[in-house]
């Protein structure tokens, strides 16, 4: 990973008045560096090398996502995966969800609509958008 994912991230932890910790920049750094949303599990993997270890990763995600700086997915195997959200467009966009692989990954010219009309006395906190079927690797790999 090079030294620019590290370095937005760590201006943009400074940009939240938090405390600038070494685990939230990697943590961030990583999901700047994906091109895919990712699981717990691929974060750890990709932050075993700067020591940080499960509990803390964890406590970032929530972290970033609770400022803004990362969004969560709910994948249709239960499993939560994490993708940067650095600006507001980038908090507010589809995803699409490869039914073989479970590859999520953002679509960024994809924006859901910001008001959903809802009955009287109903108010949304949240749109999430997702489009399924086959990624390129899968639909290639069933020519």
């Amino acid at each position: 990973m090079t030294t620019q994912f590290y370095d937005r991230a760590e201006a943009l932890v400074k940009r939240t008045a938090a405390r600038t910790t070494r685990s939230r920049i990697e943590i961030l750094a990583v999901l700047l560096a994906a091109r895919r949303a990712l699981t717990h599990h691929e974060i750890e993997r990709r932050a075993r090398r700067a020591g940080v270890d499960r509990v803390t990763i964890y406590r970032v995600l929530e972290w970033l996502v609770a400022c803004g700086l990362a969004h969560r997915i709910a994948g249709d195997d239960r499993v939560w995966r994490f993708n940067a959200a650095a600006d507001e467009h980038a908090r507010r966009h589809a995803h699409f969800k490869c039914n073989d692989c479970g590859e999520v990954i953002c679509l960024e010219a994809a924006v859901p609509a910001r008001a959903v009309p809802l009955p009287s006395g109903y108010r949304p906190q949240e749109v999430e958008l997702t489009v399924k079927g086959l990624c390129a690797g899968c639909t290639s790999a069933r020519r």
